[in-house]
């Protein structure tokens, strides 16, 4: 009887930890699993260190407001914290409208068909993913519009995710990923028929040198849609609140200073661009984006258990836990800016590059 009922209680335990860890999991672990979380492209050894060098960009913010300290900035950042993304989202790193009846993922995608639906670009163009990561909107896009797609990405652990995920998904013939700057990109001039960048060029400490480039590598006549993150016309910079908000939601996604929507169109327009629309897609009538960070307790404590007892059993690297735990605090800043109206990650500017200069 003793050994029956110890051995009731082992399974008990056994499927209460595989529930708890498993089917109670993160909303979206395609493609990574938590025993696999790493430091991207860091040796395991180094996590903590790069996280606490991570942080230190932010003692010295005025090396942060400079060309030549981004790309070190923003490729820290994303070995810090790409794993856990797809862990904990998906392969898509940016926010969508919720819309009823469809989920996460199915909302995801209308959003990025929708920036290439803008572009009206036709099977067999070239077009350029400016900020692609691990390629979430870079697949969806090819596969919905047959456009060959060429991602740019400052992290070269990205580079090698995303082409394992094109691979995977039959579509590694319409998908090109390379390492590098968009601020300096290795493309000729005029040779893209269209591009866009999803949540991407808020890494870039000046618009204008990020939006002239892109410009330069766009054939004459074609498109190029934007979802920027900004501050809107509510964010009161006397307000203690919003803030601490901002700042929040700046040390905790890698940049060197969130702009106000009122300058978007103007930067554009200064490096050549004539400005076709513009357009906050986090305004009513779309449904909050924010809903789906607000990840209950319970969630978000089974997921810092996971992390805590794999970094202690040293499946994962120590660092881990403190990536982990910045990223929810950052959630909560992102949440208070979309419930309060001050923050938009998808302030939409579509454009067009003249036919002659």
């Amino acid at each position: 009887m003793d050994s029956i009922t110890l051995f009731c209680t082992g399974s008990l335990i056994a499927g209460g930890l595989f529930w708890f860890i498993c089917i109670l999991g993160s909303a979206e672990q395609k493609g990574k699993r938590a025993v696999n979380l790493s430091g991207g492209s860091i040796s395991k050894d180094n996590v903590q260190d790069k996280y606490d060098q991570y942080w230190s960009f932010f003692r010295r913010p005025k090396e942060i407001e400079t060309a030549e300290k981004v790309p070190d900035f923003v490729d820290t950042f994303y070995n810090l914290v790409t794993d856990i993304y797809e862990w904990g989202w998906g392969q898509s790193f940016h926010f969508s409208p919720s819309i009823p009846g469809k989920s996460h993922h199915q909302a995801t995608r209308l959003h990025e068909e929708m920036a290439v639906d803008l572009l009206n670009v036709k099977p067999g163009s070239k077009i350029l993913d400016a900020g692609c990561g691990v390629g979430g909107p870079m697949r969806a896009i090819a596969a919905h519009s047959g456009a060959n797609v060429v991602g740019i990405t400052i992290n070269e652990y990205q580079v090698g995710r995303a082409r394992t995920h094109n691979k995977k998904a039959g579509l590694d013939a319409l998908c090109e990923v390379v390492c590098g700057n968009f601020l300096q990109m290795p493309f000729g001039d005029n040779t893209f028929d269209g591009a866009y960048s999803i949540e991407a060029t808020c890494h870039a400490p000046k618009l204008e040198d990020v939006y002239g480039e892109i410009y330069r590598v766009m054939k004459p006549g074609s498109m190029y849609v934007s979802y920027e993150w900004v501050t809107t016309e509510l964010y009161d910079e006397n307000n203690p609140e919003h803030v601490e908000a901002i700042q929040g939601i700046e040390r905790g996604d890698a940049l060197p200073g969130l702009r106000s929507y009122r300058d978007i169109a103007d930067v554009a327009k200064r490096v050549g661009f004539e400005v076709v629309m513009e357009k906050d897609l986090a305004k009513p009538p779309a449904n909050p984006w924010w809903t789906r960070l607000k990840m209950g307790r319970i969630a978000y404590w089974r997921n810092h258990i996971v992390v805590t007892v794999l970094a202690w059993l040293g499946i994962a690297p120590k660092g881990v836990v403190d990536v982990h735990e910045m990223l929810f605090v950052t959630a909560d800043h992102l949440s208070k800016g979309g419930e309060t109206g001050i923050f938009s990650p998808m302030h939409m500017i579509l454009c067009r590059k003249p036919e002659t200069n």
